[in-house]
């Protein structure tokens, strides 16, 4: 029998859907194996969700209280994870592999001990046995892997996973926890946060994205892509390269090292469609791709595509746009 803890990270006052999905997964893995699911939240907003979380499955919500803990702070945050993962007496810590998740899986598993599995999307019992199921080969296959010690960090693949469905009969304890930060690991302090995205709505939340790669040829052509996702509702994103080139903030990276997308609408312009960048948007419903090169990878992705300049083609699908939405 496994006891499975699962780090409920919130977005703002709310459980993030990455979390959602890391609820789904741990009450799926605790029916398996015939165990528990347990969640820890940590901040300004975790004893109010505390009670979402057992809606959404959780046996157990553990809240660590500090002032510290309002923003996020890997050491912290470790820390105070691994306090309640040890005080839980859990065996298998599930959380999404999001930017934070991957600041702090490998943390997490060596301070724990732990075999540490990311992108994991699925799981397959044998016996006593669980085999982790995560993709390979840039999504081409998927592989089995088993861990040799007994406790196991698992980083869920953002957008892998159905969200859980809330029961607000559900019943659960809630345990308050008065976390004392040592002093030894109180290494940063947090100044001022500076929003350095194009939009306020989160790539992982987005049903549209209009992403812009190398084939832009600077900062200026994320104008118009940024245009585009205003009339549409949506937000921007980008490539690595975009990214790395200092175009816009690493924050709005789209890929297997980025952000992982599900939306309804992923319009790609310039973007050539490197493998990294494809595992990003697997599930994106509807792709778009716009690119002068007709070999492109990215053209094998989409739904529809136009071997064009963009600059032909964005300010005359925008200005058609405003004719039938405005």
């Amino acid at each position: 029998m496994s006891k499975i803890l699962v780090f409920a990270n919130q977005q703002g006052k709310s459980l993030s859907s990455g979390t959602l999905e890391a609820l789904a997964f741990g009450r799926r893995l605790a029916v398996s194996s015939g165990g528990d699911v347990e969640a820890v939240l940590m901040g300004p907003a975790a004893e109010s969700n505390a009670k979402e979380v057992i809606a959404y499955g959780a046996v157990k919500a553990y809240v660590v209280s500090n002032p510290l803990l309002a923003e996020y702070q890997v050491d912290l945050y470790v820390d105070s994870i691994c306090t309640i993962f040890q005080q839980a007496d859990a065996d298998v810590l599930v959380l999404s592999f999001d930017r934070i998740g991957k600041d702090l899986v490998g943390r997490l598993a060596t301070r724990l001990g732990a075999a540490a599995i990311t992108e994991v999307v699925d799981f397959k019992t044998e016996g006593s046995t669980q085999n982790w199921v995560r993709p390979i080969y840039g999504d081409k296959a998927y592989g089995e892997y088993s861990v040799t010690r007994k406790k196991v960090v698992v980083g869920l693949r953002q957008k892998s996973q159905e969200l859980a469905i809330s029961d607000v009969t559900r019943t659960g304890e809630i345990i308050k926890v008065d976390y004392k930060v040592p002093d030894e690991i109180i290494l940063t302090k947090l100044i001022v946060k500076i929003q350095s995205a194009l939009s306020d709505l989160r790539l992982e939340d987005a049903k549209i994205i209009v992403s812009g790669g190398r084939g832009l040829g600077g900062q200026e052509g994320f104008q118009l892509l940024q245009s585009l996702a205003d009339l549409l509702g949506g937000t921007v994103g980008a490539s690595r390269a975009a990214c790395d080139a200092g175009w816009v903030p690493a924050n709005l990276q789209v890929g297997q090292t980025g952000a992982v997308v599900a939306p309804d609408l992923y319009i790609a312009v310039g973007i050539s469609g490197a493998s990294q960048h494809l595992a990003g948007i697997t599930n994106a419903k509807n792709v778009i791709a716009i690119n002068a090169d007709p070999d492109a990878p990215i053209f094998k992705r989409a739904n529809i595509g136009v071997v064009a300049d963009y600059r032909t083609v964005l300010p005359a699908l925008t200005e058609k746009l405003k004719q039938v939405l405005v």
